[in-house]
């Protein structure tokens, strides 16, 4: 599929100025143009700038990287050491799958990278940064719908698995996780399923859209010590409308994460809210 240069930007982190100058300096890149002089840039441009992303972070100036041919980048990127810039890699790698809509090739990066460095690691350091570019991605309409529900459904399965292979947990602690009403976006609160759980705490699994009146009754049942949920596509009044309507759960805890975009949204947080911009932060309070 044609790429835009703001679409390459929100893919490999590289600024749509910075990739202009690159292109008009060192030719690295050779996109077609549409009638209106419109940049398009095609799949192989976007992988060859993924890899020229992940050398330049390692430290390797963009005019040698520029005179390697594609193949000469993949050895190159093969050898970088640093951990960090190899997770990157991963993620990349991962998100070409899914634009090309390869679900064999997704499933084999998924299995080779827990035979690599183990399923908690390929969860924290690489799937959940993948599923963050995804969201954002899915955000800024740069990933189709059919793209995003056909990976997401295979990392679903995989942490589904590895969910139901966790032992039991033998104490009474217990956390409700759910997502608020027309929130469907659940990989990353099954990414919680499985760390809490992990933890021994008792999970009882909401899912997707779920009103908050509805976890408020169960909540009176349980008597749980945490609720945990998050929303990627609510508007800022949307979601201080969803906290204040938390208010009659009935937990110790009540947590919300917010991502990196709503951050900056100055969110108005009642008292009986807890608010999380980290995950590990928010995880470590669970338990």
């Amino acid at each position: 599929m044609p790429y835009s240069i703001k679409d390459l930007e929100k893919l490999s982190g590289i600024k749509a100025h910075t990739l202009r100058i690159w292109e008009k300096r060192y030719r690295l890149l050779h996109p077609q143009r549409t009638d209106t002089n419109i940049r398009l840039y095609s799949d192989g441009d976007l992988k060859r700038l993924l890899n020229v992303s992940l050398l330049s972070s390692s430290g390797m100036k963009i005019s040698k990287i520029a005179q390697l041919s594609d193949s000469e980048l993949i050895n190159k990127v093969r050898k970088i050491e640093d951990k960090e810039i190899q997770n990157q890699k991963k993620v990349a790698d991962l998100v070409e799958s899914m634009l090309e809509v390869d679900g064999a090739s997704f499933m084999n990066l998924f299995d080779q990278y827990i035979q690599e460095i183990g399923f908690e690691d390929t969860l924290n350091n690489v799937i959940y940064p993948f599923l963050e570019k995804v969201g954002i991605l899915w955000l800024t309409d740069e990933v189709e719908p059919g793209q995003e529900h056909f990976i997401t459904h295979l990392v679903r399965n995989k942490i589904i698995a590895a969910i139901e292979q966790l032992p039991k947990p033998e104490g009474d602690k217990k956390a409700i996780l759910f997502l608020p009403e027309n929130e469907f976006h659940e990989l990353g609160l099954l990414y919680f399923y499985y760390l809490i759980k992990k933890k021994g705490v008792n999970v009882y699994y909401l899912g997707q859209s779920v009103p908050a009146e509805q976890v408020a009754l169960l909540s009176k049942k349980l008597n749980p010590n945490w609720v945990v949920s998050y929303s990627i596509i609510k508007k800022k009044d949307e979601i201080e409308d969803l906290l204040h309507r938390m208010q009659s759960i009935n937990a110790d805890g009540i947590y919300f994460l917010e991502n990196k975009y709503q951050n900056s949204w100055e969110i108005q947080y009642p008292s009986w809210v807890s608010r999380f911009t980290d995950k590990e932060d928010m995880v470590a309070h669970v338990g």
